[in-house]
């Protein structure tokens, strides 16, 4: 089984905005060129998380993109998600593996090159490395990682670098000539007036080198 990881990861989010529902995000990113959706939702019930996930995933199924669930392995394992993306205090990678399965996506944070390589090797089908640029999405977001860091990861690991932090239109093709195998935003779509236009602008970015 091929492992759709995607180069256009959207991430959902309520805590930024309220203008959009989880399920409304997915389906404009979808429509705007996204090929990874990532839910990712910090409060709430577990039932609240599993019935959001089930509609994002039927989406998703439908436009034949990858759906991963951020941090809740339970989560993602209830609705036979695509993946599960995890921070470094998050669900151990190698553990993830043995109960959601080796034909599974499995994503890992890291903020510095000693963190993107303990992903590796503990399995991680891709690394989020960031945040490159500043960015306000993330309360626990660490210091700026740059430009010059992601080149050292994107030579260190052999696994898909998927860049993430303060990610825009302009600065798209940066990211992609340091390596990065794709982008992962949060506030750039969620946050976004129209959010299927911003995911619009993102994928031309990255398919035609447009800012």
């Amino acid at each position: 089984m091929t492992k759709l990881i995607g180069k256009l990861h959207v991430i959902t989010d309520t805590v930024l905005q309220s203008r959009f529902s989880h399920i409304e995000q997915a389906e404009l990113a979808i429509r705007g060129g996204a090929d990874t959706i990532q839910f990712r939702q910090k409060a709430g019930s577990t039932r609240e998380m599993i019935a959001n996930s089930r509609r994002i995933k039927r989406l998703c199924v439908e436009a034949g993109v990858s759906f991963i669930v951020n941090d809740r392995l339970d989560v993602a394992i209830a609705v036979e998600a695509d993946g599960v993306h995890l921070g470094q205090d998050d669900f151990p990678a190698p553990l993830a593996r043995r109960l959601f399965g080796k034909d599974k996506i499995i994503g890992g944070s890291a903020a510095i090159l000693d963190e993107a390589i303990k992903c590796y090797e503990e399995g991680v089908d891709y690394v989020g490395f960031g945040p490159i640029f500043p960015t306000s999405s993330k309360e626990d977001a660490g210091p700026v990682s740059g430009i010059e860091k992601l080149k050292d990861v994107v030579k260190a690991i052999p696994v898909p670098i998927i860049a993430i932090g303060g990610i825009t239109p302009g600065n798209t093709q940066d990211v992609l000539e340091a390596g990065a195998a794709g982008i992962a935003v949060i506030s750039a779509v969620c946050c976004s007036p129209n959010p299927e236009e911003a995911t619009q602008e993102l994928y031309r970015a990255l398919t035609e080198g447009k800012t």
